[in-house]
């Protein structure tokens, strides 16, 4: 990690997003060394929730041995099965046998939505995650990700559309909250056009982050040409201070 690039963000983004939450970032490594979640039945070990803490300053690491859902597994890539009956969990259920969560309304339009899923296997043995400030020389950050209201969620937007052609610099597409911050922006990285990816629709995964957030999730590459941009974007302008006064 180039850490002129971290200080750098840090100074601008207080100077155009007072002090908003800093962002986290992910990378995968075959050296990092960390120690798996112990397993506990009682507890739903979803990332999202799992991640919390490194939005206070945490540092979080997580391998193919650790004790995640199986939609977590997955797509953090370290499984490719999908848990049986999947369709019918995503849609109407089987009645005394899988809950049908009703995203989606048969299980015939899931087995089309799957065929959509990027295939996706971790590239290392671990994942390892970190607030933006706690990055070292060495680390790799691949993907960023803001956890963040509204205002900032705009701002974010209309930063990474600033140099697109494009009219899709920034998508939303329908998935876990897991998909939306890891396994979609990671894909993205190695696109001729990487994009950002709005994410956390997830009705299921939302509990765990605050009622006015969303998350904006951004391969490193196109992460730093929105940071090279930043002083001659549109948050130099009297139209963003308006909305700058209003971020806490």
């Amino acid at each position: 990690m180039d850490i002129t690039v971290k200080i750098k963000f840090m100074k601008l983004w207080e100077k155009y997003f007072n002090k908003a939450e800093l962002p986290i970032i992910f990378y995968y490594t075959d050296e990092y060394k960390c120690s798996s979640w112990a397993k506990d039945s009682s507890t739903f070990n979803c990332v999202i929730k799992l991640i919390s803490g490194i939005r206070g300053g945490d540092v979080r690491c997580f391998s193919a041995e650790s004790e995640l859902c199986p939609g977590g597994r997955r797509y953090l890539g370290f499984a490719s099965e999908i848990m049986p009956d999947f369709e019918y969990f995503l849609s109407c259920g089987i009645e005394g046998k899988v809950r049908g969560e009703r995203y989606k309304k048969s299980p015939e339009i899931v087995r089309e939505v799957m065929k959509f899923a990027p295939g996706y296997k971790a590239p290392a043995r671990f994942i390892v995650f970190k607030r933006w400030d706690s990055l070292e020389e060495g680390d790799d950050p691949q993907v960023v990700i803001f956890f963040a209201q509204p205002d900032v969620i705009s701002g974010l937007f209309t930063l990474a559309n600033y140099d697109c052609i494009e009219p899709d610099g920034v998508i939303v597409p329908f998935g876990s909250g897991c998909s939306t911050i890891i396994q979609l922006p990671f894909v993205e990285k190695d696109t001729a056009h990487p994009r950002g990816v709005i994410g956390m629709f997830d009705v299921s995964a939302r509990p765990f982050i605050g009622a006015n957030e969303m998350t904006f999730a951004v391969p490193i590459n196109k992460f730093i040409s929105m940071v090279n941009n930043m002083e001659e974007s549109f948050l130099i302008t009297p139209s963003w201070r308006k909305i700058q006064s209003r971020i806490k």
